[in-house]
């Protein structure tokens, strides 16, 4: 069996990582934060901190990781279904979190959707603290990002 291997995320590994996306129940992507020329552009301001799992040539996991320079975040981190529960996601978030170290990075924050169950059993089990005292505010900018979420619709996965 091939081993796996946890390395930074690249533009090369865009379709790789959109299509583990893609299989993802529930998973929210954006409709421009999410398209190939804003993910090049979060890579650009963020050329070390996000990550790959590999397995082989396969992408079994990811996480989009950056920094404001003041505090860190993590976003669409996923694994694939048959590899969880094997300390891969345990892994990327401890890659992603030295390498917001090394960049003087004291603070990470992430959201996780309420119904996401298998992802708040996730941070929970490796330590993280959910907030309760804080409200999380949006305000869309441009009202053609939206939000698809996958398997909501009869012909995703």
């Amino acid at each position: 069996m091939d081993e796996l291997r946890i390395q930074p995320m690249t533009m090369e590994d865009y379709d790789g990582v959109r299509a583990l996306w893609m299989t993802i129940r529930g998973f929210g992507i954006r409709a421009l934060d999410d398209s190939r020329a804003d993910i090049r552009r979060f890579i650009l301001r963020n050329p070390t901190t996000s990550v790959v799992a590999r397995i082989g040539d396969r992408i079994v996991g990811s996480i989009l990781c950056g920094s404001d320079g003041r505090q860190g975040a993590l976003y669409h981190v996923c694994v694939a279904s048959e590899y969880r529960r094997q300390g891969i996601g345990t892994k990327m978030v401890g890659y992603c979190m030295q390498q917001l170290k090394l960049m003087g990075i004291n603070k990470v924050s992430l959201i996780a959707f309420s119904s996401n169950d298998a992802g708040n059993a996730f941070w929970k089990q490796i330590g993280w603290t959910r907030k309760t005292d804080v409200n999380y505010y949006e305000f869309v900018l441009n009202q053609e990002n939206i939000t698809h979420f996958i398997g909501e619709d009869s012909d995703d996965p």
